[in-house]
């Protein structure tokens, strides 16, 4: 069961569009956990952009990021899509679907990125320390876990 099918997903312009087309076959999703009025996700994000477009760049890792805001508007939301976000989703902002992934998978505290499967399973709850420690690497490693 994928647990994306029928959720709302946006693009950093605001666009929407169904997650099951934008992930295609993607196997693996990093939910990205994070938000704009957080320092240290304001430090981290880049350095997972950077990341995603190297992976993007040179390899067929088929992983894809979505971004599970913490912000408080939309507008602080998108703004910090398009200053410092890779060129992946996010989870419409307000939809309860944020709640529901934050609850899941008990995150307490931001940046977290935990990395899972198309139906949920886990593959880390370490995604940020794999980022930090392996560069794009990590996200091959991730689809071979899949």
């Amino acid at each position: 069961m994928d647990m994306f099918k029928g959720k709302m997903l946006v693009r950093k312009d605001g666009s929407e569009c169904l997650a099951e087309d934008a992930l295609g076959s993607t196997k693996v999703v990093a939910l990205d956990f994070s938000a704009h009025w957080c320092p240290p996700c304001r430090m981290f994000t880049p350095v997972l952009a950077e990341a995603y477009k190297e992976m993007k760049d040179e390899s067929a890792a088929s992983v894809e990021v979505i971004f599970v805001s913490s912000d408080r508007a939309n507008s602080d939301m998108l703004s910090y899509m398009k200053e410092s976000h890779g060129d992946w989703y996010a989870v419409k902002f307000g939809d309860p679907f944020q709640q529901e992934l934050k609850t899941k998978y008990g995150v307490s505290g931001i940046p977290t990125l935990i990395v899972v499967k198309r139906d949920g399973t886990v593959i880390t709850a370490n995604g940020r320390g794999d980022i930090q420690t392996q560069g794009p690497r990590a996200f091959v490693d991730w689809a071979n876990a899949a």
